[in-house]
């Protein structure tokens, strides 16, 4: 075997689920070959250089090999070798996400529990004779 349809190498290199989540992202122009911009049919033969963007995570691949058949993640992963950059970058922007702030940290106040509604209602702060909860001015 001295080529294969790039769909079907990264569905058998095991970076999609299935063969038919590798052909939306390839359609939507999120795998490159060797610098080009893949559609599914784009064959790759070993010492291709395929570049894929999966969320906010780019890999570039060196294709060291191919499989006719799906194996197990040994197998799939002796099919590729990630280029120092691209590990560096990796690293890198998971360690920004990790340092990254927490948004649901920034809400200081959410609904109020049971016991805050009965404080706020002993400290005469409740809806008293109000018929809504619009504010009237």
């Amino acid at each position: 075997m001295n080529s294969m349809r790039i769909d079907k190498w990264l569905w058998v290199a095991r970076f999609f689920k299935t063969r038919s989540l590798a052909t939306d992202d390839i359609n939507k122009g999120r795998v490159q070959v060797n610098g080009l911009v893949a559609k599914p049919s784009r064959d790759v033969k070993a010492q291709d250089t395929v570049l894929i963007r999966q969320g906010d995570m780019t890999r570039t691949v060196l294709v060291l090999g191919l499989s006719p058949m799906r194996g197990s993640a040994p197998v799939a992963q002796a099919l590729y070798q990630e280029t120092p950059e691209s590990l560096s970058l990796r690293a890198k922007v998971s360690e920004q996400r990790h340092l990254a702030h927490e948004p649901a940290l920034s809400i200081e106040h959410g609904r109020p529990t049971k016991r805050d509604r009965r404080e706020l209602q002993r400290a005469g702060q409740g809806w008293g004779d109000r018929w809504s909860a619009s504010v009237d001015d």
